[in-house]
């Protein structure tokens, strides 16, 4: 379904929106293996707190200014392909479409806010690749700014994922919202890392892993403290945690830290970021752990490759839906034909890109999914569980497309039907949901496409289905159907027309 990239050299970028700092690599595939090219990074603090869990405007501007200076380096090496991942900050704020939607249009490529376990997914993808290939099962750990995310793992193949609230700039903004340093500040955040880290210990205790490996920004700062200090040549250790927790101890305020090795863009986090690893280290239980520099960001990359390479981990994401749920795998598969047939016919003048026939197609997949709850309004229940089941591969905006694709299916449509999609999307959104609908009704037709005179023809608001005359005597309930839902379908601003040749 998704398309291909022929040439070897072509360039891959990924950008990163976490909560504390933007990141950007342009990479080129090297028979499968990652080349960076350029890498760019900048804090942002996108995640800093507003009011009622909104970005604030100052920070919208930060971010913004920041994809300004990013565009330039994507303009002048021209990636083949572009991917924008949005994490903790992007998930949790109400208003989130405020910076989206002009950042969008800043970068020219859509951003896809993904949830915590699916970056914990990308993050593993990414550290997995930095490391030798051999059979031990890794813990790997990723503080962010707002999020944790926790993952054990064999090779390049993830077991367990989990994502925590917990991250160096909304701790530092909870118990250090001053800058002030002190003792009982600093083991109040330490305890409640513990709480967090106790919620997951039972999945993630120490006999069931051999080695534990920290990505990202945080860990890898802290690990150059240590290393700065002379306290160990590479890694870090519960040793030297309680020697920096010391030192910074020491200070009175964030601005006043002053050690070796720490970046100006780190002095306000660090506090925070190793109260947090203290408790993780101590929840548990590990003794020592080396650092990667592979992360999110690398992780995007090397999905992109998979997705070009005919490896897509959407692909089994909707496969093991069907089969969690016992999909009448005939009728799925008859469903995605169909709307993929009535796709390509409206492709062109509807303007629906590569990445909204996916979508169709794979909510055709998923659309009778409901059915193993009730047989009554399947559809709902079809529609809960895409938008609230963990899809590795899929950002949220792609499950809750496709859960509303799904919730559109039958009946009388709901006022609030489109609030979840994006202003610009909706239209789109609309027109697929008629597509999804006719589809679900010529399910029932067997060889629709092998009806040679068999039609659609569509422009702004209007699609015409033109059939032989003696076909629709042969399936008047195809025809009743249709006719019966074009209210419903008029309400989503396409008239639909039924004309017997």
């Amino acid at each position: 379904m998704s398309e291909q990239i022929n040439n070897q050299d072509a360039l891959l970028c990924a950008i990163d929106l976490g909560s504390n700092s933007f990141h950007l690599i342009i990479a080129k595939s090297d028979f499968g293996e990652l080349r960076p090219v350029h890498t760019l990074a900048e804090k942002v603090q996108l995640g800093e707190t507003s009011a009622q869990a909104t970005l604030s405007p100052a920070a919208i501007t930060r971010g913004l200014e920041c994809l300004e200076r990013f565009k330039q380096l994507i303009d002048s090496t021209a990636p083949a392909k572009i991917r924008v991942v949005g994490t903790n900050a992007l998930r949790r704020a109400k208003n989130r479409q405020e910076f989206i939607e002009p950042a969008e249009q800043v970068l020219g490529a859509p951003i896809d806010v993904i949830y915590g376990r699916e970056e914990a997914r990308l993050v593993y993808l990414g550290v997995a690749h930095s490391l030798s290939d051999d059979e031990d099962t890794r813990l790997v750990v990723d503080i962010g700014g707002g999020s944790t995310e926790f993952i054990l793992g064999q090779r390049f193949e993830p077991v367990k994922l989990e994502s925590l609230q917990m991250g160096c700039v909304s701790y530092g903004e909870a118990f250090f919202p001053d800058g002030k340093i002190t003792k009982e500040r600093f083991d109040s955040a330490y305890h409640r890392a513990r709480i967090e880290v106790s919620h997951i210990k039972r999945n993630y205790h120490r006999a069931l892993w051999q080695d534990a490996v920290g990505s990202s920004g945080t860990l890898r700062a802290i690990e150059t403290l240590i290393t700065t200090a002379g306290w160990r040549e590479a890694g870090i250790d519960r040793d030297s945690l309680t020697e920096l927790r010391k030192i910074l101890l020491e200070f009175r305020h964030i601005d006043d830290i002053e050690l070796p090795g720490l970046s100006e863009t780190r002095k306000g986090v660090v506090t925070a970021g190793l109260a947090i690893t203290m408790g993780i280290f101590d929840g548990l239980q590990i003794s020592e752990m080396r650092t990667s520099a592979g992360a999110l960001r690398e992780g995007v990359i090397y999905d992109l490759i998979g997705r070009f390479s005919h490896e897509d981990v959407r692909l089994r994401s909707i496969s093991a839906m069907q089969k969690r749920y016992s999909v009448d795998q005939k009728i799925a598969d008859m469903v995605t034909q169909r709307v993929g047939l009535l796709a390509d016919a409206t492709r062109s003048p509807w303007q629906l890109q590569d990445s909204d026939i996916d979508l169709l197609k794979w909510a055709g997949a998923l659309h009778e999914i409901g059915v193993a709850i009730s047989q009554k309004n399947y559809s709902q229940h079809s529609a809960y569980l895409v938008l609230n089941t963990d899809l590795p591969g899929f950002a949220q905006q792609d499950q809750e497309i496709m859960a509303t694709l799904i919730a559109g299916l039958k009946g009388r449509l709901r006022a609030s039907l489109l609030d979840s999609v994006a202003k610009r999307k909706r239209e789109s959104v609309a027109r697929m949901i008629v597509l999804l609908r006719l589809a679900v009704i010529l399910k029932h037709v067997e060889a629709l496409e092998e009806i040679p005179d068999l039609s659609v023809c569509v422009d702004q608001q209007s699609l015409t289905l033109s059939y032989p005359e003696s076909w629709g005597t042969d399936h008047p309930l195809t025809i009743w159907e249709i006719e019966q839902g074009a209210d419903a379908m008029a309400q989503l601003g396409v008239s639909v027309q039924l004309r017997a040749n």
